[in-house]
């Protein structure tokens, strides 16, 4: 049976009227996740106004044609290193999502001082401003980076999350709600591994950095899936991470350049083997669910708290969730199919 993350629309209930008439701002919000998630949320709500704040005015340009008879699509410039200008974005926000991010690993090696004003200093802004404004849920994107994390960019996600999660303390019982959604690599996002295979596969030869190399396999439709869960579900402090398949990166390229040959080059530096979501630190505090598991804080006892366990079943200790132990593995059949359903949009955002 194909793995419902990759091939098939979204399945989980969700409250209908959750985000209907709310006003929600995305920052980085012209990126990959952007792209995705107010399309899709424009249609299964009716939220009043999604507010588009980043620092790019050309991605902001190219993106409000896509919106140009959408009164309920705004444009706002700013930077999450600005906390007045986040203020004044905020005003009348009911809902955040926090996608803004320093994210290639290279950039974020050469460059350390910036990658920290914008994925520490922004989201401490972020969470100031939320709790002043009294916005009534703040969900941070995360990445399986922050997870043993081995580079900066990773490393500054870790503290990023873990300030998310102590954000709830700071907000009171009955403030602001700020939880975290972690996931690896979207496939066929900018960047990624599949449009860049492709755009190179008529010169017979792929580069492959280590032919035991896994990775975790997540579609834009399902990271915007976790997100409205996130919402519907947090209490405050929760980490949900995705079930979703696995595969080898050699099976990757096999199925998107048949014919090429593989060259195995090394793997780069701040690179892992293997991806990982939940390392066996966490597992004494990690829940699993039919179709996501939940890192609950263990700060002030929030992972014994009922409300935030709900329905979970308590993971094994030592539980580790990472691509190359994972259960659920993507065929090359799947894959293909997954390619020929998105062939247009690859690489484009």
């Amino acid at each position: 049976r194909p793995p419902r993350s990759t091939l098939f629309p979204y399945t989980t209930l969700f409250r209908s009227d959750m985000l209907d008439g709310k006003t929600i701002l995305v920052t980085g919000g012209t990126g990959s996740f952007g792209h995705a998630f107010i399309p899709m949320t424009l249609e299964k709500y009716n939220p009043k106004k999604i507010i588009v704040f980043s620092r790019d005015e050309m991605k902001q340009w190219e993106m409000a044609k896509l919106f140009e008879n959408d009164h309920r699509v705004r444009f706002f410039i700013g930077d999450v290193r600005d906390k007045d200008r986040l203020y004044r974005a905020l005003d009348g926000v009911d809902y955040v999502v926090h996608a803004a991010a320093t994210k290639i690993v290279p950039i974020a090696e050469y460059n350390p001082f910036e990658c920290v004003k914008t994925n520490i200093n922004g989201a401490m802004n972020v969470i100031d401003a939320c709790i002043d404004h009294g916005v009534k849920g703040c969900v941070a994107l995360s990445t399986d980076k922050a997870s043993s994390p081995v580079n900066l960019y990773g490393a500054t996600k870790l503290a990023s999350d873990k300030l998310f999660v102590a954000g709830n303390a700071y907000s009171g019982e009955h403030g602001t709600r700020f939880s975290v959604v972690r996931y690896g690599n979207v496939m066929g996002s900018r960047g990624s591994v599949i449009p860049f295979f492709m755009s190179i596969k008529d010169k017979g030869i792929l580069p492959i950095t280590d032919d035991r190399m896994t990775r975790f396999m997540i579609s834009l439709d399902d990271a915007v899936d976790l997100v409205w869960h996130a919402f519907d579900d947090m209490v405050g402090g929760e980490v949900y991470v995705k079930k979703i398949p696995s595969m080898k990166v050699t099976d990757l390229a096999r199925v998107v350049a048949p014919e090429a040959r593989q060259d195995v080059v090394g793997i780069r530096p701040g690179e892992k083997l293997h991806e990982q979501m939940i390392g066996s630190e966490d597992s004494y505090h990690t829940y699993e669910y039919d179709e996501h598991f939940k890192i609950l804080p263990a700060i002030n006892g929030w992972d014994h708290c009922p409300e935030r366990i709900k329905n979970g079943r308590l993971v094994a200790e030592g539980f580790t969730y990472s691509s190359d132990n994972n259960t659920e593995w993507m065929t090359d059949a799947e894959l293909q199919a997954w390619i020929d359903i998105n062939r247009n949009k690859i690489g484009n955002i």
